[in-house]
C-alpha cells in the first residue's frame, strides 16, 4: 500500500525555520520525481517545490525561491523540505507528493500524496 507520511510542521514565529520530512513506502521511491504542495486557509493548492528522481534537479516558484530547499535521501525513502525565513503567507497544510512524470512550471502530475503537516506562522 502506498503511503506518504509528512511530519515536522509546527507553530513558529515569522523569520523562523522548519524542516519538514516525508517518509514514503509501498512504491519505488527512487524511480519517482517528488514534490511539495501546500494549501493555505481558504485557498487552492500551490506547488512550492519539485525534485527529480536522482535529486539533481529542483524547482521553486518565485514566492519561495531562496527560502525553501527540497532534498531527498533515496536510501531512506525520505523527502525533505527546509523552510527558512518563514512568513505569515507560508501558513498552510503542506503535502508530500509523488509524480507520474517530470513536471513543467504549470503542470505537476501528482500521483499520490499524504495527509499533510500543518505549518502555522504567527507572532
Amino acid at each position: 500500500q502506498v503511503q506518504l507520511v509528512e511530519s515536522g510542521g509546527a507553530l513558529v514565529q515569522p523569520g523562523g525555520s522548519l524542516r519538514l520530512s516525508c517518509v514514503a513506502s509501498g512504491f519505488r521511491f527512487r524511480n519517482h520525481h517528488m514534490a511539495w504542495v501546500r494549501q493555505a486557509p481558504g485557498k487552492g493548492l500551490e506547488w512550492v517545490s519539485g525534485i527529480s528522481k536522482g535529486g539533481t534537479e529542483s524547482y521553486y516558484p518565485d514566492s519561495v525561491k531562496g527560502r525553501f530547499t527540497i532534498s531527498r535521501d533515496n536510501a531512506k525513502n525520505t523527502l525533505y523540505l527546509q523552510i527558512n525565513n518563514l512568513r505569515h503567507e507560508d501558513t498552510a497544510l503542506y503535502y508530500c507528493a509523488s509524480l507520474v512524470a517530470y513536471w513543467s512550471e504549470s503542470y505537476v502530475p501528482v500521483d499520490y500524496w499524504g495527509q499533510g503537516t500543518q505549518v502555522t506562522v504567527s507572532s
